[in-house]
């Protein structure tokens, strides 16, 4: 608490010395930015944390010090986030008169329900229900699972020459998905010998996402499991070996019954958006603007869960490139433009994202609960990374296909630098602009690109490139400034989505629909933009509908929504279950 008190301190003391009279893009000023919100300080600038506060006054305190006028609640636009999960107190498990411990013998998983459940266990093996051109694998063909526990084994056999068949199924995800859909009523998930043979119980960590299962999951010790096994079967080690062998699964009703009762509770904190408006200089033209932002979170002390490359280490990721950078590159325009002589027509919006490595939160609050129309927003340009200019000095964009004219601006810009344009059209992306191109909104990300130090503890202020970051500033300054002033407004175009592969999930089909990747709760998946070209067009899905059933099958979350995908073949034509507004509508989608 000492050193947050002296941080804070130093903070408002550094903060109110700004001048505003400073407006030049300066590499000095840009590297005193990142110095200090990169600073060991800071902690890695965790969401919901002290540090993470004290980052967001340092912006707001910038901004308001250069000029810039603040919007919502004295700058801050304040919004909830789940940024951890705990025990809770109520986790308990018996079989028969033996009482079991948790994180001794058993745990819940992060993502299981808090509910209790006394039913009998079914042994499914790997929890498999697969059939496409490699392999036919039901692990549930000859099993009852309904409203039982299904028993589980972690990963998938070890059979030579079969690498990659089981890709995409072996995540505890997955397999509660597909065991949910055979009627188990909980899960428990336990490791072969050959998987972990130290047999660890995982750890509770969270996921960032706050849907749930549905049912309640946990992991068992195998030893408890091998000990219910002996009245009808060999031990887990055995019957892992004999799957593995005779390459088909292997099912066994168990003679006992668990009752458990598993609680895990989400941890809930507060962080910010960080806004503030300039007013344009033409009246016609000043109730329109144009968005610069940047996040300013990171990874905190990383560890599991994180989102750290460096999984097994756990000290401050200081985030000096990703995105410390980008936030000095916001600060140093938002001080720019409050000299009036550098002030466009058009107003300008400046924001600081909070929670973009959870997930884009901040930027999905900011335009769910926009502080202006939306429809006033002619372009948003988001830095994100942009510390580390190399030596073939080329400046990456995208969203260059989100409007017919973005390429053509840019490369009239790009005459007077001399600095290298690399396009890329898509409008979504992995940062903040991908929720404003959701909102049909024209959108510029700007990068150096990423580097060996992303996401670890290397990325450090001494390693920021602050002169070349300075002209990919300035070259921001220029294409904010043609933006700005030009009378015709951009006409927005979709480019894509270009859907990713997330948690190992592989697809053979796509429905063309970029998915809210961070959305919460477990009553349907959002669509966050239609692909003109893809198979929810031409079945009639728009924007905004929620799925919330495939081949009548439930879509509670994103989850679901790719478990449901890996089961699907192209030619098929599928029914999809949408809310659209308030009315339930299904559709035929041809794949």
């Amino acid at each position: 608490m000492k050193n947050t008190v002296l941080l804070l301190l130093f903070l408002f003391a550094f903060t109110f010395h700004v001048s505003a009279q400073k407006t030049a893009i300066t590499a000095a000023e840009i590297q005193e930015h990142i110095n200090f919100l990169a600073s060991d300080d800071l902690a890695g600038r965790y969401p919901g944390t002290p540090e993470d506060a004290a980052a967001a006054a340092y912006i707001r305190n910038q901004m308001s010090a250069a000029g810039v006028q603040l919007m919502g609640e004295n700058g801050y636009q304040n919004f909830d986030l789940i940024t951890d999960v705990a025990l809770g107190r109520s986790n308990r498990l018996s079989i028969g008169a033996d009482v079991y411990l948790v994180e001794e013998d058993f745990m819940p998983l992060p993502f299981t329900s808090n509910a209790a459940l006394s039913a009998a266990l079914v042994f499914v093996g790997y929890g498999f229900e697969i059939e496409n051109d490699s392999i036919r694998w039901d692990d549930y063909a000859a099993a009852d699972v309904s409203g039982k526990w299904a028993v589980v084994l972690r990963g998938a056999p070890a059979i030579e020459g079969w690498d990659g068949v089981f890709q995409g199924m072996v995540g505890e995800r997955m397999k509660v998905l597909t065991a949910r859909d055979k009627g188990a009523a909980g899960v428990i998930f336990v490791n072969g010998a050959e998987f972990d043979s130290d047999d660890q119980l995982l750890r509770l960590t969270y996921d960032k996402s706050s849907a749930t299962a549905g049912i309640p999951v946990l992991q068992m010790k195998r030893s408890i499991i091998d000990n219910v096994m002996i009245p009808v079967a060999d031990s887990v080690a055995v019957i892992e070996r004999q799957i593995k062998e005779q390459k088909s699964p292997v099912v066994y009703k168990l003679p006992v019954s668990v009752s458990a009762m598993l609680e895990v509770q989400q941890k809930v904190a507060t962080t910010h958006n960080v806004v503030g408006w300039l007013e344009g200089t033409n009246p016609a033209l000043k109730d329109e603007c144009v968005v610069i932002g940047a996040h300013y979170d990171h990874l905190g002390m990383g560890g599991p869960g994180s989102g750290s490359r460096a999984i097994d280490t756990v000290a401050v990721h200081n985030g000096a490139d990703d995105n410390a950078s980008g936030v000095a590159g916001l600060l140093e325009l938002a001080q720019y433009f409050a000299d009036r002589k550098n002030r466009p027509e058009r107003s300008l919006l400046f924001i600081a994202f909070g929670a973009e490595e959870m997930g884009l939160i901040g930027s999905k609050y900011f335009v769910e609960n926009p502080l202006i129309d939306l429809s006033k927003i002619m372009a948003m340009i988001n830095l994100d990374m942009i510390g580390r200019l190399k030596d073939h000095r080329t400046l990456s964009v995208g969203g260059t296909g989100t409007s017919s004219r973005s390429e053509a601006i840019l490369d009239d810009l790009a005459k007077a630098s001399t600095l290298k344009m690399q396009y890329s059209k898509e409008g979504y992306g992995p940062s903040d602009h991908a929720s404003f191109y959701g909102k049909d909104i024209p959108v510029f990300f700007i990068t150096t690109g990423a580097h060996d130090d992303y996401h670890t503890p290397r990325d450090r202020a001494e390693l920021i490139n602050a002169e070349g970051e300075a002209e990919v500033v300035a070259f921001t300054a220029d294409l904010a400034v043609a933006l700005a002033n030009n009378h015709e407004r951009l006409v927005f175009m979709e480019a894509g989505p270009k859907e990713r592969q997330r948690h190992g999930y592989n697809f053979k089909v796509t429905l063309g629909i970029m998915p809210d990747f961070a959305g919460s709760g477990n009553d349907g998946l959002r669509v966050d933009a239609v692909r003109p070209d893809g198979p929810a067009h031409a079945g009639g899905l728009l924007k905004g509908d929620k799925i919330v059933a495939i081949e009548g099958k439930p879509v509670g979350n994103i989850y679901d929504y790719m478990g449901r995908l890996k089961s699907l073949e192209a030619g098929q034509i599928i029914t999809v279950d949408v809310m659209r507004a308030d009315e339930k509508m299904v559709f035929l989608i041809p794949l």
